[in-house]
C-alpha cells in the first residue's frame, strides 16, 4: 500500500455517519418511550440504537462486499459515538474499554437473538427476545408495549428489505413511521 492510500479516508465514512444519524433520529422518536415503555434511561436509549443499528445491519448483510464494508462502518460509527457518550457521561478513560466490549458483546447478543426471532429460526419469538434483551433492565413491562415494539421492527425490516441497496449506499434509510396511538 502506498502512503497516499495509508492516508485516503475510508469512502463509506459519509454514508456510515448519515445512516447512523438517521439510526439515532428514529430512535428518539418519543412514542418509543412513552407507548413502547422503553425506560428513557441511558440503558433504554442504547437499546433503541442498537435495534435500529441491528435493522440496518440486518438489510446490509448478504448485499456483497462493499454492503458489509459500510455495515462495519456504521458499527464502527457507533461505538465511537457510545465511546465518546460514555466519556462525557464520566466514565474514566480506563474503563471505556471495558464498558464498550461489554456493550459491543450485547449488540451482537441481540443482533443475533433479532435475527433468529425474525426469521422464525429459534424457539424465541420476536416478543421473547425483544422482553430478554431489549427490556432486560425493566422489572415489568405491559405484554402491549412489547407486542406494539415488536410490530413496529416487523414492519421496519420489511420496509427496509423492500429498498435498494443503492439508497443504504448512498446513507438513506427510511424505517417507516412510529406513532402507534
Amino acid at each position: 500500500m502506498g502512503l497516499a492510500n495509508f492516508f485516503r479516508r475510508n469512502p463509506l465514512e459519509g454514508p456510515a455517519a448519515d445512516l447512523y444519524a438517521e439510526i439515532v433520529r428514529q430512535s428518539r422518536i418519543p412514542a418509543f418511550y412513552e407507548v413502547a415503555a422503553v425506560p428513557d434511561t441511558v440503558d433504554g436509549r442504547f437499546e433503541m440504537i442498537s435495534l435500529h443499528a441491528f435493522l440496518i445491519m440486518r438489510r446490509l448483510k448478504g448485499g456483497g462486499d462493499k454492503a458489509q464494508k459500510l455495515s462495519q462502518t456504521v458499527f464502527d460509527e457507533m461505538f465511537a459515538d457510545m465511546d465518546q457518550s460514555l466519556r462525557e457521561i464520566g466514565i474514566g478513560d480506563l474503563s471505556v474499554g471495558k464498558h464498550i466490549k461489554k456493550m459491543a458483546k450485547a449488540f451482537y447478543g441481540r443482533v443475533a437473538a433479532y435475527d433468529s426471532a425474525l426469521d422464525g429460526e429459534g424457539e424465541e419469538t420476536l416478543e421473547d427476545a425483544l422482553r430478554r434483551n431489549h427490556y432486560g433492565t425493566v422489572d415489568e413491562v405491559p405484554a402491549e408495549a412489547v407486542a406494539v415494539l415488536a410490530d413496529y421492527l416487523r414492519a421496519a425490516d420489511q420496509r427496509l428489505a423492500g429498498q435498494g441497496l443503492d439508497v443504504l449506499m448512498k446513507g438513506r434509510a427510511d424505517f417507516g413511521d412510529f406513532d402507534p396511538r
